[in-house]
C-alpha cells in the first residue's frame, strides 16, 4: 500500500455511490468491498480501490443498459 494514498470515510465512499454509508458497511463486512480499520475501529477505503470499483460497476451498468431500447 502506499503510504500516501487517500484513505475515504464510509460518507465519501456512500457519497460516490449514491448509496447510504450503512450500505457501504454493510458492503466491506460482506467482503465485497476491502476496508481498512483506523486504531480507534472505524472503517476507511482506499481511494484507488473505490474508483476502480466504481469504474467496473459504471461500465457493467453502461454494457447491461445498451440491450434496452
Amino acid at each position: 500500500m502506499d503510504p500516501r494514498e487517500r484513505l475515504l470515510t464510509p460518507g465519501e465512499v456512500a457519497a460516490l455511490f449514491r448509496v447510504d454509508p450503512k450500505t457501504v458497511t454493510r458492503w466491506a463486512a460482506a467482503g465485497r468491498i476491502h476496508s481498512i480499520r483506523t486504531p480507534g475501529g472505524h472503517r476507511r477505503f482506499l481511494e484507488s480501490e473505490v474508483r476502480a470499483l466504481l469504474q467496473e460497476l459504471s461500465g457493467e451498468s453502461r454494457e447491461t443498459g445498451a440491450h434496452h431500447g
